[in-house]
């Protein structure tokens, strides 16, 4: 199934999407926009989800919009609500969630 992504001036309520009853228990990842400039996703992780190291092919910025999850670089760094970072182009990463977490995940292309 193709993830839905927002038109123009759509709005949506990142934290809501979280607890939504009719979205798919088993997808940890919403696509709310992509396009030639950059694509934005909500990523929402249980407690114990863990996401393997990979890397994007953009400047990436990671927000924690609720719970606590870790972010594995070269050091490891603890996200909790409110948390905002940066990742260079290319670098390499992993997350997992020590408690239910919803993380707002921005990737510049170009």
């Amino acid at each position: 199934m193709a993830l839905h992504h927002l038109l123009p001036a759509e709005k949506i309520r990142l934290t809501a999407a979280a607890a939504d009853p009719a979205a798919d228990p088993d997808s940890r990842t919403w696509a709310l926009v992509k396009t030639d400039a950059f694509e934005a996703v909500q990523l929402v992780l249980r407690a114990g989800d863990e996401i393997s190291p990979h890397a994007v092919p953009g400047h990436a910025t990671i927000h924690c919009l609720e719970g606590r999850a870790i972010l594995q670089t070269d050091k490891r760094i603890e996200l909790t609500a409110g948390d905002w970072l940066y990742l260079d182009r290319g670098q390499r990463h992993s997350v997992s969630a020590i408690e239910d977490a919803a993380l707002l995940v921005t990737i510049l292309f170009g």
